[in-house]
């Protein structure tokens, strides 16, 4: 038999009249495979490979039953004329030989094709690849959805080597009711555990320990009776793993008690199923605590989870703990900052606007990730919270099959696979360039306006079918809302630029004409709004994408759970300048009694960021703004969690309390517990006094700062965020700035709080008194 030939891709061969011929004695999970392969390739092409004659001539394609012998979940798929053959070393490894398969294939309208030839053997190099699934609220996404579409998500992670799903059990931090939900919720967990486990796949399931008090028995009681309930329903359960912290605060010692207790009725009802515990959300002693306790190496205990809020990188865990406990990551996919891995100095503009659960492809970004925290581990559960992070599944999936892959290749399977083969190049580029729209500064990044142009000419030129796909609803959505918000941005600091030219004037224009100028030009970004064919259009791409795969883009439109679950719709438009804070200060300089005070408090508007003759201004937060700022640990290409590096940060989310504040107020520099944020200053007068203003961004009941002057001289010892938020001064002694430099440097308070705490500051002035 010869591969027929027709009009095809230079160096493909068009399958016709194919025949799929499955081993009759195929387990339940081949023939899931099986199905797979029928159904993907007839919902992108239309033509039905099941009911071809095997003896009509054409192609055959031969899934075998699994040898049983080689690595696991390995597969070989060789592609000669006239025939393919699927052989897998085990059931799951039938899976992936048919999902490589269809990786291979060049999939359009009504046409297969593939390479001439092909002879390919692969196995994965880490035998744990997975990804959280939860039906609930707060996941923008999941929650509308059927068992259906589950499935269907299912085999499109299956289809890039996904061994594992992890599901959330009906009570967590979230809501009980979503407007969205079709089942209640232990009824869809019991569902996507049948699915799951239909396709050959692990079930874990991430268990918080939510109850305040684990050494009251009857707490313990509860406890053992709602996790059994959950048990006891879901068909099939292969791990469990519970976090220390985000979400429940029990110490290590009653944690470890509980779940001794839990992992024997766990395998009660699942004798094979595993107990796996993170030491996330813990303080200093109580991650010691945890750590003596691993090393008694108890027998229920399976493996530990590294995940956000660890106290050290994993492989400082991994060198702490007895080599017989696994570890697996559960690295956070999903957030683009206030998160375990943020975009480094990503611009505020999109920080209070895309927010924390965007659309957000970034794989140059997950791929250093993998590559640093992945050895020593045996694989990776991902955080996620939605599709927002699609791409960044796929790319995991990809690295921990195989850590060579090549970053490009990935993304233009990805792209043939899921957009289509006519675009897998122009999308796969499209998602690079989505991730350089968040390099540096917005208002000089100009390739987002490219970006934009790029994925516009593809929009003019896609399929019905591909406007109506959510992937490349998802990249359009993306390019749109980046250029939207540049636009914005560029059009808003040029109004408050503007504004303050104006009250610059005031000695000769009067204060109130001043003012009432300055106002008018700051109200054009309401008034006379930029971009607003950009705007309709992200609304349309919001409806299709809630048609599409429900993805709750509004809280008023779609119910979303809150505007910070990726919601981002609703902020499309908040203010990307000072101007709620300069009209609030325009108000009270209105109230003065005389024109010289009104004249005066322009003049401190003017001038708020002044330091003076021979002082110095920091806006701490932009690395551009923060001249004295020293660049301490190694940075985030080697320390992407910020363990030992200072990072830039969004202080809060578009919540509305920072727009009683100036713009500066609404990003920081941060550090970490052990390591300090420091600050260096040269050629100072030696014979000047000096005082230095700051202003502190964090939590006003949250950790405590301690400011020394040169490693030794107290400038002020560990103090609290002040509420309202405010700078404070103090004294720089005139020993610290003799030798005509300075060093300024914070730290916490030590031991105090989970790792997620930080040094948060936003403004520093050095002035010369």
């Amino acid at each position: 038999m010869a591969l027929l030939l027709s009009s095809v891709s230079a160096g493909a061969v068009e399958l016709r009249n194919v025949h799929v011929a499955p081993a009759p004695n195929l387990t339940g999970p081949e023939k899931k495979a099986v199905e797979l392969l029928l159904h993907e390739t007839k919902v992108r092409t239309g033509l039905d490979w099941s009911s071809n004659d095997s003896a009509s001539g054409g192609v055959s394609i031969t899934v075998r039953h699994a040898t049983g012998r080689g690595p696991a979940e390995g597969f070989r798929l060789t592609a000669a004329p006239g025939a393919i053959e699927i052989q897998g070393n085990d059931e799951r490894g039938t899976l992936f030989g048919v999902g490589r398969l269809l990786r291979e294939l060049k999939l359009t309208k009504g046409k297969a094709e593939i390479a001439g030839q092909l002879d390919i053997t692969s196995s994965p190099k880490f035998p744990l690849r997975g990804h959280q699934i939860g039906y609930r609220p707060k996941v923008n996404t999941y929650d509308a959805w059927t068992p259906e579409v589950f499935e269907q998500y299912v085999r499109d992670l299956a289809v890039f080597g996904t061994n594992a799903i992890e599901l959330i059990p009906p009570r967590s931090d979230d809501r009980d009711q979503s407007p969205h939900f079709l089942l209640t919720k232990i009824e869809m967990m019991a569902q996507m555990s049948r699915i799951i486990a239909e396709y050959g796949l692990q079930v874990w399931i991430w268990f918080p320990a939510m109850d305040k008090d684990y050494t009251n028995p009857a707490t313990v009681e509860f406890a053992l009776k709602e996790w059994g309930d959950v048990f006891r329903k879901l068909p099939h359960i292969d791990a469990v793993f519970v976090p220390g912290g985000d979400p429940g605060s029990t110490p290590p010692k009653p944690l470890m008690n509980l779940l001794a207790k839990q992992s024997a009725s766990l395998r009660r009802l699942h004798p094979k199923a595993q107990m796996w515990v993170s030491p996330q959300g813990f303080d200093a002693a109580q991650f010691t605590e945890f750590i003596e306790l691993v090393k008694k190496q108890p027998a229920w205990l399976n493996g530990l989870v590294f995940g956000p809020w660890n106290r050290v990188p994993v492989s400082e865990l991994r060198a702490q703990v007895p080599a017989k406990y696994a570890i697996r990551l559960y690295p956070d996919i999903t957030h683009s900052f206030l998160c375990e891995y943020p975009v480094p100095d990503w611009d505020t503009a999109y920080a209070i606007t895309e927010g924390r659960e965007t659309i957000n492809p970034r794989p140059v970004d997950e791929a250093k990730i993998f590559k640093l925290t992945s050895p020593g581990t045996v694989g990776f559960l991902s955080y996620s919270e939605g599709v927002n992070d699609d791409v960044n599944k796929i790319l995991w999936n990809s690295l921990a099959w195989d850590p060579d892959a090549d970053t490009t290749a990935v993304l233009r399977e990805y792209s043939r696979y899921f957009i289509s083969p006519d675009y897998e190049d122009q999308f796969a580029q499209g998602l690079f360039a989505l991730e350089r729209d968040w390099r540096g500064p917005l208002l000089s990044n100009a390739n987002v306006d490219t970006t934009l142009a790029q994925f516009q000419s593809m929009e003019r030129t896609a399929t019905p079918q591909m406007l109506r796909n959510w992937r490349f609803q998802q990249g359009l959505y993306r390019a749109y809302y980046d250029g939207y918000i540049r636009r914005r941005l560029m059009y808003e600091t040029s109004l408050e630029e503007r504004a303050m030219d104006r009250l610059r004037e005031s000695a000769r224009l009067g204060s109130t004409a001043a003012l009432d100028a300055a106002e008018h030009i700051l109200d054009q970004a309401v008034e006379q709004p930029v971009a607003q064919d950009l705007r309709t259009r992200l609304f349309a791409l919001a409806e299709g994408l809630y048609q599409s795969i429900g993805m709750q883009l509004s809280v008023d439109l779609y119910r979303a759970v809150h505007f910070s679950r990726g919601a981002n719709l609703d902020m499309l438009d908040f203010p990307l300048n000072s101007r709620v804070w300069l009209k609030q200060q325009f108000s009270r300089v209105r109230a003065a009694q005389t024109e010289k005070e009104k004249l005066a408090g322009i003049d401190a508007i003017v001038n708020r960021t002044n330091p003076g003759p021979g002082g110095f201004y920091d806006d701490l937060g932009k690395p551009g703004l923060q001249p004295h700022v020293v660049a301490t640990g190694p940075g985030y290409d080697l320390d992407p969690g910020f363990f030992h590096s200072v990072f830039s940060q969004i202080r809060s989310e578009g919540t509305g309390s920072h727009l009683d504040t100036p713009a500066a107020w609404w990003d920081y520099a941060g550090a970490r517990q052990g390591t300090p944020l420091t600050m260096r200053y040269e050629h100072l007068d030696p014979n000047a006094p000096y005082k230095v203003r700051v202003v502190y961004a964090g939590f006003p009941n949250g950790p405590k700062y301690r400011l020394l002057a040169n490693d030794g001289v107290e400038i002020h010892p560990y103090l609290a965020r002040p509420d309202p938020m405010r700078a404070l001064d103090f004294d720089i002694p005139a020993e610290a700035t003799r030798g005509g430099a300075l060093t300024l440097r914070w730290s916490l308070e030590p031991g105090v709080g989970s790792f997620s705490a930080s040094v948060a500051v936003t403004e520093v002035f050095l002035i010369r008194k």
